[in-house]
């Protein structure tokens, strides 16, 4: 309704009156014809938000009531759909309003990220952003996210078409927090990745969650790493299971699940025909028959969908990898088979060696920091040298293997032209291992880049060094500087004043 301020008897003359019906009918204007693009909306933003706020904060006259009220209605609609509108400056002054409107000052970090996300739309045009709010990256921030920002990335986010990507990894969310997370994730439809890796989020928090993913149709990757949902969150994560079927990628590591949940969301992966990716590192186990990992066997087997499973830190022991074995033979999607942090020895891997020689799918096998020795290596040596053709990285570090194990693997990469990425470090790095894999890095059959060692000779003696290189498929960090930065990780200055030009990592996430 119009603001009794701008009535014509208390100074506004037909002209002033004028501009505003031609602003509000230009407007009307654009969204009759849908032109509320990338080029308007953060105008239109201005304007019908800043127009809002007079009439509804000003005294209404009676005499242009009816004019009013339709003005009122055309500026409400404007607000409502420049708020979905599709680029940085609207979702930055939505963010703005919403704090005015919460009585609650902005968030240093998230006005510093969208002013950087300004500066790189200004000649290079973007339809989606990655919204990255990390709390452990200290070149950007001081402050950490908490609750009450939550509430206002949940009133800005609801109805953004802009922000696709959210990352809160390392904050301090609690299960207060969660709640209007929860709710981000019940109503928005063009948000797909989320990360609130190492927050404060409990079973309370993880229910709100999961309790949200059962309406949700967008969300296609969830990282709750870190967060002590404990055995109930876990439960509420597996019921999501059984309703979701957007969800690709799910991680739940080390959130002190136990027995209980973690047989439960094997069993519902026996239906779901989505998940793709699920990392369940380092759960709580107070039994030594391994009934976790033959339930995950027993689903595999039948699994369809699953590319990339997690089972580090897992307390799995020959037998558990006996059966896992067993059960993959009959498995020809799974790609990647993390089974790092174990305590399998040659036994096992014997088994295992079997799975490879069947040639199934697995291209990326990690065994980091169990117990293969020589003979466990040599078995896998075996398999690669004869009948595998599909594996193509190959983790060992740490697995007290010997220069006879070592040189094994050395002379299958010589029949096997697949296999393009070992590490070995951590090892009984002995002379005739360092001459057999300096050879296959002189040769050309093994890149630089590709290993986590490089050959030296000091006093007429092949040595081995360790490089920097490995398998990141899950961090705790990434590099803020230098030329491994991430993709999805803006760059931070370098506080000694040059970059550091380091070796490059593979892509973490």
């Amino acid at each position: 309704m119009v603001p009794s301020s701008w009535n014509r008897a208390e100074g506004m003359g037909p002209i002033g009156y004028a501009n505003i019906l031609t602003t509000v009918s230009f407007s009307r204007t654009l969204l009759d014809f849908g032109y509320f693009d990338r080029h308007y909306s953060s105008i239109i933003a201005l304007v019908s938000n800043h127009l809002l706020r007079e009439f509804t904060r000003k005294n209404c006259c009676s005499n242009k009531r009816w004019r009013g009220t339709r003005i009122l209605e055309l500026l409400n609609k404007i607000v409502q759909v420049t708020s979905k509108m599709s680029d940085i400056h609207s979702t930055a002054y939505r963010y703005d309003a919403v704090c005015t409107e919460l009585s609650r000052q902005p968030h240093p970090y998230i006005l510093k990220m969208f002013e950087r996300e300004k500066e790189d739309t200004v000649f290079d045009f973007k339809d989606q952003m990655h919204l990255y709010l990390a709390g452990n990256n200290n070149l950007l921030t001081d402050k950490r996210i908490e609750d009450p920002d939550c509430e206002a990335l949940y009133k800005t986010l609801q109805n953004n078409s802009y922000v696709t990507s959210l990352d809160l990894r390392y904050n301090l969310i609690t299960d207060e927090g969660a709640k209007f997370i929860a709710k981000l994730i019940e109503e928005t439809t063009k948000l797909t990745d989320l990360n609130l890796m190492c927050n404060e989020i409990g079973a309370v928090g993880a229910e709100h969650i999961a309790k949200a993913l059962l309406k949700n149709e967008s969300l296609k990757t969830l990282r709750m790493t870190g967060n002590k949902m404990g055995n109930k969150g876990g439960m509420w994560f597996a019921q999501a299971l059984q309703v979701n079927t957007t969800l690709e990628a799910l991680d739940v590591a080390d959130t002190d699940l136990t027995i209980e949940s973690i047989i439960a969301i094997s069993t519902v992966l026996y239906n779901n025909k989505t998940l793709k990716a699920l990392n369940i590192n380092r759960p709580i186990l107070f039994s030594h028959q391994e009934e976790t990992t033959v339930h995950f066997a027993e689903m595999l087997k039948v699994n369809t969908t699953l590319k990339e499973v997690h089972f580090q830190k897992y307390d799995m022991r020959d037998f558990g990898m006996t059966r896992l074995a067993e059960n993959l033979m009959h498995n020809d999607t799974l790609t990647y088979l993390d089974l790092s942090c174990n305590r399998i020895t040659r036994d096992g891997i014997n088994e295992l060696s079997k799975v490879l020689e069947k040639n199934t799918a697995i291209e990326v096998l990690d065994l980091g920091y169990n117990r293969l020795e020589d003979d466990g290596a040599i078995h896998i040596a075996n398999a690669l040298a004869s009948l595998n053709t599909n594996l193509k990285t190959l983790v060992v570090t740490s697995n007290n293997i010997g220069s006879k194990g070592l040189c094994a693997l050395a002379d299958a990469m010589k029949t096997n032209t697949t296999l393009t990425n070992i590490y070995i470090w951590g090892n009984k790095l002995e002379e005739p291992a360092a001459i057999a894999f300096a050879n296959l890095i002189d040769n050309g059959r093994l890149s630089k880049e590709n290993t986590d060692v490089q050959a030296y000779v000091v006093d007429g003696a092949t040595k081995l060094c360790e490089l920097s290189h490995q398998i990141s498929r899950h961090t705790y960090f990434a590099p803020s500087y230098g030329d491994d930065v991430p993709s999805w990780q803006p760059r931070g200055k370098n506080p000694r004043g040059s970059d550091v030009v380091v070796m490059k990592n593979l892509t973490v996430y």
